[in-house]
């Protein structure tokens, strides 16, 4: 007899993802232990336990200290403070996206997925003009991108890959670089998995 078709849950509220699910995200991704944030934000580890489990809030200047320690805007943490809650961890509207990275380094980056806490990331990122990064050193991520305007170089495996507009690419494991060559910003959706920010 064949089985019936899951029912999903109507209740997203449920699903809400907390700033305590960033910041375990962003401390395994960072290799931290519990006990190593903990010692750092001078908190016990306890307390950081309940924070990432969502039955304690810390307080702003806890947030502010986290934010400064993983070198986040403060506004990470509350990139969807003023969604719908029917919407909190599912959708990204334009106007509430977290900017990561200046202008003076050449790239600066949005964050375009809702947490941190799922099998991947998507990041809106836009290369200034000559901006390069150098080697970047090989991570732990499958990493896949796709050109929206502009152009870009991509080092991966030690080959140089020219890419435009309506290109993409994927890679993983691999030192790599890249490089706008042109005299425009290039813009390209990265996607990371899991998720290194």
């Amino acid at each position: 007899m064949p089985s019936k078709p899951k029912q999903f849950a109507t209740d997203l509220s449920s699903s809400r993802v907390s700033v305590g699910d960033d910041i375990r995200a962003i401390r395994r991704l960072r290799g931290l232990t519990l006990a190593d944030l903990a010692k750092q934000l001078n908190r016990s580890t306890g307390w950081m336990s309940q924070v990432e489990r969502g039955q304690n809030e810390p307080s702003i200047r806890d947030l502010r200290k986290i934010a400064a320690l993983f070198e986040f805007p403060l506004s990470f943490f509350f990139r969807n403070h003023d969604a719908p809650a029917d919407e909190r961890g599912v959708v990204v509207r334009k106007a509430s996206r977290t900017t990561l990275g200046t202008g003076e380094s050449g790239l600066v980056e949005e964050l375009l997925s809702p947490d941190l806490s799922g099998d991947f990331e998507m990041i809106r990122s836009v290369f200034a003009p000559g901006a390069d990064s150098g080697k970047v050193p090989a991570r732990p991520t499958q990493d896949g991108g796709y050109v929206i305007s502009g152009l870009l170089d991509l080092w991966v495996f030690g080959k140089k890959h020219e890419l435009k507009a309506g290109d993409s690419f994927q890679f993983q494991n691999s030192v790599y670089r890249w490089r706008n060559p042109g005299s425009e910003p290039a813009e390209v959706i990265w996607i990371i998995s899991p998720p290194a920010y």
